[in-house]
């Protein structure tokens, strides 16, 4: 399990294809939380959505920055970080 004394910024896979970028100092309730339809506005209509990659950072404002770099990628270079984490 993981602990909650950090905090995480997270890419989701949507069911269309689509990324969604966040930031949340738990995870695992933040995923099920948007699996709910409770989560971001974009996700809610492009359920389920996956968990494909995540950083682990000790300070807030260090994922939400992380968060804010993230979104600014295209789709094809996001895809590429999630594909060079797995590797």
């Amino acid at each position: 399990m993981l602990s909650n004394s950090e905090n995480y910024t997270y890419i989701l896979e949507c069911s269309d294809g689509s990324f969604y970028t966040g930031w949340t100092n738990d995870l695992e309730k933040r995923v099920r939380t948007h699996n709910a339809g409770r989560g971001g506005k974009y996700t809610r209509s492009r359920l389920p959505v996956r968990l494909v990659y995540f950083e682990t950072f000790a300070d807030k404002r260090e994922a939400q920055s992380r968060e804010w770099h993230i979104k600014q990628l295209t789709h094809a270079q996001k895809q590429k970080l999630i594909s060079d984490e797995r590797e």
